[in-house]
């Protein structure tokens, strides 16, 4: 059986052993309570040896007893939210579901999984009803007792109410929190029963303060760094489910790491060691990339064949370029799902990690970063604009010379420079990184149509070879180039209004 997805929402309160129950009459839409239903549950917690899922506010647990029984994984996913993942129960001795250990491997990586906690709880279950019977949300008082295991064994015991959404909406949670607060019932002060029983509150980890114009430039680099480990790790799951973009995110996210370690690499000291690191980023893009431009592909041709005059498809194209890219980018996603579980990733991961937790910043990182950043980004012009110079050396209407490439990686690369730019000069920055996008952009239309020339071409000549008519593989080809010399001649036309201000 395949495993549902649910969304969570709900709230936990602290209650004393002696208090009753609130009364749920004039509560929003709430027409009758259902008698309750007690439930006894067991339940086993699985963690790494240091904690790794519970750091992240992530519970994967298998229970048994009461009406939802098996394995749940539990993802933060905002305020009173978590994305609820369940499997069947299966055999204890099976271990974590294969699907379930997959959207948690980008925090164990090759650590493994141990029972962390044992709770018993005995639940009585109050259902609240609308007028048309339909179920508002569940009232679940609990008394928990939970055994910690691990280096610190202890056992605790508690009882807790909590509410759960089921169709109804927020009001009516926020009217119960309401009336409980007038009893004198609050809020848990943990998000969870395993955060609890391993007694992390749910106090919100303060914010790394922003960086400023004034402040040190080594916290622009970290900064953006930062966010782009976040984005990595946010998009390793959904990659996995083979959610739609979440290639393409992922893969731009370590272009965006690499790109800002070759533009700020002077304020990081061990050379040797960030070129090493960018090395594993560059390899982690190509893994990627193999999908991504099946993908872009597989959309740019289907889209051009579903636009000709039916008189000029001739043979099975569409169905070909189906077949084709469609084998090609299962076969590229299966080989990314294979690296994404392998040690080289794991270490990339972990060495992410350790160069934010403990960066190896030069002296000039502590200088101001208004006086330092804009002299980094100005070097990316540079490269950018010497790389169009080299482009225009080269007769118009080649189309295909490689320095449109070239220049086209360090549009890129002048993008993602800019970004990180932003807390020294927010305006200028967002307008360099839109033009230096602009240039991405064009050239990236460019590019596309280079390789799917090249596709359309082999295409052709297996049809040939099949028997089938190689026509429209040809006119697409033809297509195709014209494409390619509009956007080299747009790219000529627009670079004029590349703006010349510095950062």
């Amino acid at each position: 059986m395949a495993a549902t997805r649910v969304v969570e929402i709900e709230r936990k309160f602290d209650v004393e052993e002696a208090v009753p129950l609130p009364s749920p009459q004039n509560l929003p839409g709430v027409a009758r309570v259902d008698r309750p239903v007690a439930h006894r549950l067991e339940t086993e917690y699985f963690d790494t040896e240091d904690l790794r899922l519970a750091s992240a506010r992530i519970t994967l647990r298998r229970r048994t007893g009461g009406e939802d029984a098996g394995w749940h994984l539990k993802l933060p996913a905002g305020v009173d939210e978590r994305t609820e993942f369940r499997e069947p129960l299966g055999e204890q001795a099976d271990g974590v579901p294969d699907f379930l250990l997959g959207l948690v491997r980008v925090h164990t990586r090759d650590r493994a999984l141990l029972p962390v906690a044992r709770l018993k709880t005995r639940r009585v279950v109050y259902r609240l009803r609308d007028e048309n019977n339909a179920v508002l949300a569940e009232f679940c008082d609990d008394r928990v007792q939970s055994e910690t295991l691990g280096q610190k064994p202890g056992t605790l015991w508690w009882r807790e109410w909590e509410i759960e959404l089921v169709s109804g909406s927020r009001t009516l949670l926020e009217s119960l929190q309401d009336r409980l607060a007038g009893t004198g019932v609050r809020p848990s002060a943990y998000q969870s029963k395993l955060a609890r029983a391993l007694k992390q509150d749910s106090a919100p980890v303060e914010p790394i303060p922003a960086p400023k114009r004034k402040g040190p430039a080594g916290d622009v680099l970290l900064a953006y760094l930062r966010q782009q480990v976040k984005e990595l790790k946010e998009q390793d799951p959904l990659v996995r489910q083979d959610a739609p973009d979440a290639v393409h995110k992922m893969r731009v996210a370590t272009r965006r790491m690499r790109s800002a370690l070759a533009t700020y690499r002077k304020l990081l000291d061990n050379a040797e060691s960030v070129g090493s690191l960018r090395d594993e980023l560059k390899w982690l893009a190509g893994v990627l990339g193999e999908a991504r431009d099946a993908e872009v592909m597989h959309a740019r041709l289907k889209d051009m064949v579903a636009e000709e005059p039916g008189e000029l498809v001739m043979g099975p194209v569409s169905r070909r370029v189906d077949l084709e890219l469609g084998r090609a980018y299962q076969q590229a996603h299966a080989t990314a799902l294979e690296a994404l579980d392998g040690k080289r990733y794991f270490r990339l991961l972990d060495a992410l990690e350790a160069m934010i937790a403990a960066p190896p910043l030069a002296p000039l990182a502590s200088k101001p970063a208004a006086k330092v950043i804009p002299d980094m980004v100005q070097r990316d012009v540079k490269r950018l604009r010497m790389a169009v110079g080299e482009a225009k050396r080269h007769p118009a209407g080649t189309g295909d010379h490689p320095a449109l490439h070239e220049a086209r990686k360090d549009g890129k690369r002048l993008r993602y420079a800019a970004e990180a730019a932003a807390p020294v000069n927010p305006k200028q920055a967002a307008r360099l990184a839109a033009a230096a996008q602009g240039v991405q952009k064009v050239l990236g239309d460019h590019q596309d149509s280079v390789v799917t020339r090249e596709l359309l071409r082999r295409l052709g000549a297996e049809a040939f070879v099949l028997g089938e008519n190689g026509f429209s593989y040809g006119r697409l080809h033809a297509l195709e180039q014209a494409v390619a010399l509009e956007a080299e001649a747009r790219f000529h036309r627009e670079w004029k209004k590349f703006p010349a201000v510095p950062l």
